[in-house]
């Protein structure tokens, strides 16, 4: 996408959007979350927060006449709609989206609102639905950073393991750049 927005040639967006089709198609869940890895039965806040915004980042650029922009806004969309469901009354998503005993997670939860940012401001999405909930998402966000200006509550680096607790107990880090940087997205 970004050698695309560089060069202005159509086949690195071409490539790009098919690539995310592909996966889409074989990794999306029924409920439009995505697992950690296909034998790791786990939907991890950053690792859906990554598919997220891989797929803003692709709509973003790519034409509507592409073959692949439909295919890839049913599953942005699907995948809006699910974690709509799973905000939590502070705005935020969890470590584990769909675990109510996980805890909030804050890198994840800046690419979400980034995504439904960029949906309502691009007419991707519904904005009496999303507007609100993107705006609480924000609010929540903010409620994360410290007094330096540090996003507190941000998964440590994570590899895979088919394991709740291992998920629940990652360390959670202040100033993390996966963090930092979601949020910088979203202003």
């Amino acid at each position: 996408t970004q050698a695309y927005r560089a060069t202005g040639d159509r086949k690195y967006i071409d490539r790009a959007a098919k690539e995310m089709v592909v996966y889409l198609d074989s990794l999306q869940r029924p409920n439009g979350l995505f697992y950690h890895a296909p034998d790791v039965p786990f939907y991890w806040g950053r690792g859906n927060g990554w598919v997220a915004t891989g797929m803003t980042e692709v709509l973003k650029s790519l034409p509507r006449e592409s073959p692949y922009w439909q295919p890839i806004m049913e599953s942005y969309r699907k995948m809006m709609a699910a974690l709509l469901t799973y905000q939590t009354p502070k705005g935020v998503w969890r470590q584990l989206i769909v675990d109510p005993a996980s805890w909030p997670e804050t890198s994840g939860s800046g690419m979400f609102a980034y995504a439904m940012i960029t949906g309502v401001k691009n007419g991707w999405l519904d904005k009496a639905t999303y507007g609100p909930a993107a705006r609480k998402a924000w609010l929540g966000l903010i409620s994360y950073l410290n007094d330096k200006g540090e996003m507190t509550n941000v998964c440590e680096g994570t590899n895979k393991k088919n394991d709740r607790q291992y998920y629940l107990d990652r360390k959670r880090n202040t100033g993390d750049l996966h963090g930092q940087a979601p949020v910088l997205w979203c202003a």
